[in-house]
């Protein structure tokens, strides 16, 4: 799709909200699978999106703090509808997933817990690496292609995270730097111009406890605004504030949210709507959320104007290739991390290589099937395999 096409939105604003309330009903995967899903849907199927606006918009979401998933969503409803698109298409996005794991925190505190997961998660966690893996041969297929530059920042990013079980910015950012000094090298390297192109790369109730509330709020703003990576890659934080420094939740407690994200659909990250529940119930749900995805929200529209106007530059264009490579090398990294905590014995391992083979033999067929179908097998057989 060329300049112009992509300056006429070939969809309606309240479509894309649409599409994006419904990947967040029913969008499994984590931040992976949902990065993957909006390419295929967005990108491939519907071409709402060019190639080059998913790029600089994955791009963003990887060197800037915050929930992966979320924030390129909220720059896809930037492309075309500016501030107004960023706003409705994330808070569609968010807001299923964030209901759903309130709901599931009214019935852990009036239940006592939620034993069943752990055997749901058995099976689901098994069959999301699947869902996980294909998305990431997918991008690296479209993104990587043939070029040993690229290749070697992909191999580079994707291990350094399958050794470290961690995303770092400098992966992305040393990766968009190589490939712009080597390819479209600035004229103060050769001699002419100004290093002021250099400045381009800076982007810029009254039975509430409102004391409890205001720590809520100032914990997860921290943890989204100064955390980078997605998914997993929140929780020692979140870990180490709830449970170490706060003591709001016992580590039981803890890895019960965890495992509430993993087997609801849309953003991982949103375990935090969880875990403010069981603080402080909804308003300390919403304290959480809204601590957690302010954040990212500004630090995905305050620089989506720059990259919308400067991203065609040969330079910009060259950095977010670099970028682009190390962040698919790292998602691929993380099918390895993900893997080696999901994938625990025969059944699981078995669960996996089925989901692939399934949704690559079936490419119509929806993945919330095999999750579901996955979570069903997780119940019949985590009784019989657990350890004790």
């Amino acid at each position: 799709m060329n300049e112009a096409q992509s300056a006429q939105p070939r969809y309606a604003l309240w479509e894309l909200a649409l599409y994006a309330l419904k990947l967040g009903s029913v969008g499994f995967g984590g931040p992976v699978a949902l990065v993957g899903y909006m390419y295929r849907d967005l990108v491939e199927r519907r071409r709402w999106i060019s190639e080059a606006d998913y790029k600089e918009g994955l791009t963003l979401a990887q060197l800037m703090p915050g929930p992966l998933a979320a924030q390129l969503a909220m720059y896809l409803g930037y492309v075309h509808y500016r501030v107004r698109g960023a706003t409705i298409v994330g808070v569609a996005f968010v807001l299923p997933s964030f209901w759903m794991v309130v709901a599931l925190g009214w019935l852990y505190v009036r239940y006592g817990g939620l034993a069943w997961m752990q055997a749901v998660f058995y099976g689901v966690g098994a069959a999301v690496i699947g869902i996980i893996a294909i998305s990431a041969y997918k991008l690296t297929r479209k993104n990587i292609g043939r070029d040993p530059l690229l290749w070697g920042i992909y191999l580079v990013g994707a291990a350094i995270t399958a050794l470290t079980a961690s995303e770092s910015v400098w992966v992305f950012v040393l990766g968009g730097l190589l490939v712009w000094l080597l390819r479209a090298p600035p004229g103060w390297l050769k001699g002419t111009g100004s290093a002021a192109s250099l400045g381009a790369l800076a982007f810029p109730s009254s039975h509430m406890d409102w004391t409890l509330l205001s720590q809520i709020l100032g914990f997860f703003a921290k943890a989204g605004a100064f955390v980078f990576g997605s998914g997993l890659a929140i929780v020692p934080f979140l870990y180490g504030g709830v449970v170490t420094e706060h003591h709001w939740l016992n580590e039981r407690q803890f890895v019960d949210a965890v495992a509430v994200a993993m087997i609801t659909p849309g953003p991982v990250v949103i375990t935090v709507g969880f875990i403010g529940y069981l603080i402080a119930g909804l308003p300390g749900s919403i304290a959480a959320a809204g601590g957690t995805f302010l954040p990212c929200y500004l630090f995905t529209i305050i620089p989506a104007p720059y990259f919308k106007k400067h991203g065609k530059r040969p330079g910009i264009v060259a950095f977010v290739d670099g970028a682009t490579a190390a962040a698919v090398g790292t998602i691929a990294g993380s099918v390895v991390v993900l893997g080696r905590r999901s994938l625990i014995d025969l059944p699981t391992l078995l669960t996996a290589l089925a989901s692939i083979g399934i949704l690559l033999r079936f490419r119509k067929l929806p993945e919330p099937v095999v999750v579901a179908s996955a979570a069903a097998l997780g119940l019949l057989l985590f009784p019989v395999v657990r350890h004790p």
